[in-house]
């Protein structure tokens, strides 16, 4: 599933050929992704001049002077392709621009989605409410992780998986985070010291931002939208490196928390 730093990439990708744009033509190639299209799309967007682009946690905002955004879900599989060669099967939403840009969102799986929201009501619409601070924002910072985690019994990586205690972080950048601040996974939340969260959230924020530079990580069908893979992926330092040697002697193991793997060194991370 693409995370922050893929979300991030992809918006920025889009700002360069629609920000400030006027969407000429919206076409629907189906009725629905992991839910239906909103019943208005087409004529809400048809006309709308494009006002800005941002990200919430996973999702992708594209704002218009209509005073409505609409909000996107990349789900499993999803990418925006700009000017693709030919329209796909998998193509579900193509926008067209006054200066000629194709911009379509390829879904295969089809487990994205796409909402319109009053962008007076971004902040109370239902995915949105119960967010937790963005990782890159100013309002992450260890005492928010101190306060969150205080008294909690269950394993440090699942919390931080939380979109309630942080919004935005995925498997890859909390293994990846986790091995830089040096702390096991399987620590009770409550447990780990504030020296430890210290180390923490610079380390969360520097994995994400590294992971934007290079475009994000390509594991599976991950694209940017002008076609280039993310490169993170050769950066990883635990994700995917079950039984490869770590730096600091020990060997990286896979176990399994809450359904989904976990990567981490079980010799520097304590």
């Amino acid at each position: 599933m693409p995370e922050l730093p893929e979300v991030e990439t992809t918006v920025r990708g889009l700002a360069r050929v629609l920000d400030g744009q006027q969407i000429s033509r919206v076409a629907l190639n189906r009725a629905d992704l992991r839910r239906a299209f909103p019943a208005d799309l087409v004529q809400a967007l048809t006309g709308a001049q494009v006002t800005g682009l941002g990200r919430r946690a996973k999702y992708g905002l594209i704002h218009t002077n209509r005073g409505r955004s609409m909000v996107f879900h990349l789900g499993m599989s999803g990418r925006w392709r700009i000017d693709p060669d030919e329209i796909g099967k998998h193509d579900h939403l193509v926008l067209e621009t006054g200066s000629g840009h194709v911009l379509a969102l390829c879904d295969p799986r089809r487990f994205g989605s796409v909402d319109l929201v009053d962008e007076a009501a971004l902040d109370a619409w239902p995915p949105f409410a119960a967010l937790g601070p963005e990782p890159l924002g100013p309002d992450f910072t260890p005492a928010h992780l101190q306060r969150a985690l205080a008294g909690r019994t269950a394993a440090v990586k699942l919390l931080l998986l939380d979109q309630r205690i942080v919004a935005g972080l995925g498997n890859i950048y909390v293994c990846e985070g986790l091995f830089r601040a040096g702390i096991d996974p399987r620590k009770a939340a409550g447990k780990v010291s504030p020296a430890a969260l210290k180390r923490l959230v610079p380390a969360i924020v520097a994995v994400l931002g590294e992971a934007i530079e290079a475009g994000g990580s390509s594991l599976r069908d991950y694209a940017q939208p002008s076609g280039q893979l993310g490169y993170f992926a050769k950066s990883f330092e635990v994700y995917g490196r079950e039984g490869e040697p770590c730096p600091c002697g020990g060997t990286v193991r896979r176990i399994v928390q809450g359904g989904r793997s976990t990567w981490y060194c079980p010799k520097c991370q304590r």
